[in-house]
Parts: structure tokens; C-alpha cells; sequence
């Protein structure tokens, strides 16, 4: 997800991320030796295909009523999109069909489910899209806001639901973490603020001179030194002291470097 610089929060941009975590290991969980019966076996071709549709949609109900994401501010409601096989693809007959999370898988955004083939003449293995959608409200820009331009409060607007799913970025939650931050590309209405639209803002650049304020057991002391990184409020930046010595602090909403010796 501030018109003083106070330095930029981050909490919940990480608790987006763990909540995407969470959700995927608590499914995966769901998933290991979870296997659907089909009484009867399943027909060729397009039957075959519909049935295996039915199996993928019975495992994800049960794992995502397992465990319900959530996000900072409140739960989020789970939606889940079925996509197509193949439809050239001829499926053996199969007593017993097994759904699983392919390696390396997020049930997050666009991403599949595989089915696998336990007991029949032929051994087939498949992967089916699907869409895991995550509703919940979420902070939406509501007028164009340029480049570089800080946001205020009045630049979005709290909606009752927003997927928090449909980017990689996680959402920015809640408003003090976006507030004073710099918009990192043009940001257009209707957009939700994510983490990767807004940064810290920038304080100073390469080459600047700034000062240096060191603390420590009972003293403090302060020097002016060139910057060797760019000076982003919140963050760490790298400079050269007068006498060559280079060292890295944090920078203040006043462009200042606080180093702790």
C-alpha cells in the first residue's frame, strides 16, 4: 500500500504476501491424498473431460472451505473460474481420479489443478486452468495521478470488493502505508493500489550532499557527507564521508542519513 515523508510502511504489503502463502500451503495440505471416486468409471472424450471438470471443482469447494483467505482487514471471499481441457484430448476410462497442486503452483490468480488417472487401462496425467479469485475491499485510484506525484488521501476511494488476485502485486491494505508515497507509474481509475504503483518518496539523488547523523551509547554527532545511492524516505541509503570512509543509513523525511554506531 504522506504529505510529511514519514517513512513508508510495509505491513501490509507483507501480511498480502503471507496470506497468499498461507492460502496455497493450507491447500496443498488439503490436497495431499485427497482422491475422488467415479462410480462406475467416465465416458471418452467430452464426457470424460466434463467428469474430470466436476472432480476438480468437488477438490478446490473442500479446500478452500478448509480454509478461508483472509487479508488486514477482514476475510475475503474465495471464487473459483473452471477453464477447458483440450478438447481434442481423448481420456481413457478411470475408476479413480486424483486432484493435486502441480509443483511450484499457486491456487492464487490464473493457475491450474492436475488430475491424475490411479486406476485405469491407461495412466494419463492433465492440468486444467483455473482462476482463484480472492474478493475483498481494497483502495482504488479515482483520478488519473501521474508519475512521481505524491498521493493524498483524496486520490482513492475505499471499495467493498476489489480481487486481490487478479496481479501478482499484493494489495496495500490499509490507507497509512500508501498516503505520501510516490506513484511509481501513471495510476488510472479504477486501478487498485498495489505495492508495486507506489514507492518512497525520493529525498535526494546520486551525488547530492546530505547530512549524517550518527548516534550511539551517549553521544551524537553529525557530518556532511555525498550520496552514493539515490535517498528514498524509509530506506537505506549508501554514502562517502569527507575522509573517503563509506557507510549506508537510513533516510529521514528530512533527507537526512541516521546511521546507529
Amino acid at each position: 500500500m504522506f504529505t510529511n515523508h514519514r517513512p513508508a510502511r510495509i505491513c501490509s504489503c507483507r501480511s498480502a504476501h503471507a496470506l497468499r502463502t498461507r492460502m496455497t500451503r493450507a491447500l496443498a495440505s488439503v490436497a495431499v491424498g485427497m482422491v475422488l471416486s467415479l462410480g462406475g468409471g467416465m465416458a471418452m472424450a467430452q464426457g470424460a473431460n466434463h467428469s474430470v471438470d466436476q472432480i476438480a471443482r468437488d477438490w478446490l469447494d473442500q479446500a478452500l472451505a478448509n480454509q478461508s483467505p483472509a487479508s488486514p482487514t477482514g476475510p475475503l471471499r474465495p471464487e473459483v473460474v473452471i477453464g477447458q481441457l483440450d478438447p481434442r484430448l481423448q481420456l481413457a476410462p478411470c475408476a479413480r481420479v486424483e486432484a493435486y497442486l502441480p509443483r511450484n503452483t499457486q491456487l492464487w490468480g490464473r493457475t491450474r489443478v492436475g488430475l491424475k488417472c490411479l486406476e485405469g487401462p491407461v495412466a494419463w496425467n492433465v492440468f486444467l486452468p483455473i482462476t482463484v479469485k480472492a474478493w475483498g475491499p481494497a483502495w482504488v485510484i479515482r483520478q488519473t495521478v501521474p508519475t512521481h506525484a505524491v498521493l493524498t488521501a483524496a486520490d482513492a476511494e475505499l471499495v467493498p470488493e476489489v480481487d486481490w488476485a487478479d496481479a501478482r502485486s499484493p494489495i496495500v491494505a490499509l490507507q497509512e502505508d500508501w498516503v505520501g508515497m510516490q506513484a511509481a507509474f501513471t495510476l488510472l481509475p479504477g486501478q487498485a493500489v498495489r505495492q508495486n504503483a507506489v514507492r518512497a518518496p525520493q529525498v535526494f539523488a546520486v551525488g547530492t550532499q546530505v547530512r549524517v547523523t550518527a548516534s550511539g551509547a551517549g553521544f551524537e554527532m553529525s557530518a556532511t557527507a555525498q550520496a552514493l545511492s539515490a535517498g528514498y524516505v524509509g530506506q537505506q541509503a549508501r554514502v562517502k564521508l569527507s575522509n573517503g570512509k563509506m557507510i549506508s543509513g537510513q533516510v529521514g523525511s528530512d533527507g537526512s542519513v541516521q546511521v546507529n554506531l
